[in-house]
């Protein structure tokens, strides 16, 4: 027999959810048998899969010790670098300046390097995240950006923030303006685009029309230029709606793709300039919460904008 008090990063999740995270090598079948045959009790008593936790309750497991995972005192976010461009944090939150090249989260190629290992190293060090203390929950991401996309990325250090984060990024109260450089001179040099997008998970790339069917979602990127030079366009755009690839193929369906992108611009071009990645950076991001935001409610109104984007001084 063994207990587990439940502790701030694992209250407010249904318990199924919480053994899922907890016990990651017990099949779930066996799981509703102990929960059913009583093997799993919530503060002395029978519960049910969907029993909410809270704080201090205490979950008593009469279960096998081989779904116990042993304590390591190695863990694979070591192996990443602590190498981090911060652009604001503090007790419950962090904002990452995320460079091109560097993944969110490891792939099967880059198994131990990525921004959220990195950061889960970096607080590690800190002393402000531990494995060992931890029953359900671990340092994450609320945003992603592509690989070779640079920009903004918040990170939760605790679990109320990332799910108030995740539910205000939802709600569209979380403002994100991006910049790159288009192909070209816009004729309209501002404009609210809505068009249609069909994703093709086979091809890993979106296609853009004019008119709806059943497989298409409507999207709408708002866009004005900024400056213009040689032929190329430096355009500060917002998304009203959050596809994928969204920006890179709806100015590319206008007749202006990124310079630098290999999959919906044009090679010769981007060969011209050496670019390697696309020209384009989440660079500004704003709360604007409109609803309740809890223990984040001093982040309201508060704007944060990367300090560096490698592609701008071309226009200057």
């Amino acid at each position: 027999m063994r207990q587990i008090e439940i502790s701030a990063n694992d209250s407010g999740q249904r318990l199924d959810k919480f053994l899922t995270k907890k016990f990651r090598n017990m099949p779930q079948s066996l799981m509703y048998k102990y929960i059913r045959t009583k093997y799993i009790k919530l503060n002395g008593k029978k519960c049910d899969i969907s029993s909410r936790l809270q704080t201090g309750d205490i979950l008593t497991l009469y279960i096998k010790d081989e779904f116990f995972e042993e304590e390591y005192d190695s863990y694979d976010f070591l192996k990443a670098p602590v190498k981090l461009d911060i652009i604001y944090e503090d007790e419950n939150i962090m904002l990452l300046n995320k460079k091109p090249g560097l993944l969110v989260h490891p792939d099967e190629t880059y198994h131990f390097d990525s921004l959220i290992a990195r950061i889960q190293h970096y607080l590690y060090d800190k002393g402000e995240y531990d494995p060992k203390n931890e029953n359900s929950f671990a340092p994450a991401l609320v945003n992603r950006i592509d690989r070779n996309t640079g920009g903004i990325v918040i990170a939760a250090k605790n679990a109320e923030t990332l799910r108030i984060m995740n539910q205000k990024l939802k709600d569209r109260e979380i403002e994100k303006l991006y910049l790159c450089i288009a192909v070209g001179i816009f004729k309209k040099k501002e404009a609210l685009l809505t068009d249609y997008l069909e994703k093709n998970e086979k091809q890993n790339r979106v296609y853009i029309s004019k008119k709806p069917n059943e497989n298409t979602k409507t999207i709408k990127t708002k866009y004005k230029v900024l400056a213009e030079k040689d032929g190329l366009s430096l355009v500060e755009a917002a998304l009203l709606t959050g596809r994928t690839h969204q920006i890179r193929a709806h100015l590319a369906y206008i007749g202006h793709p990124l310079l630098g992108d290999g999959k919906y611009g044009k090679n010769e071009i981007n060969r011209k300039y050496g670019f390697k990645y696309q020209a384009l950076y989440s660079y500004k991001l704003t709360f604007r919460f409109t609803t309740d935001s809890g223990i984040l409610e001093y982040l309201n109104g508060k704007s944060f904008t990367a300090p560096e984007i490698w592609f701008t001084e071309m226009f200057r």
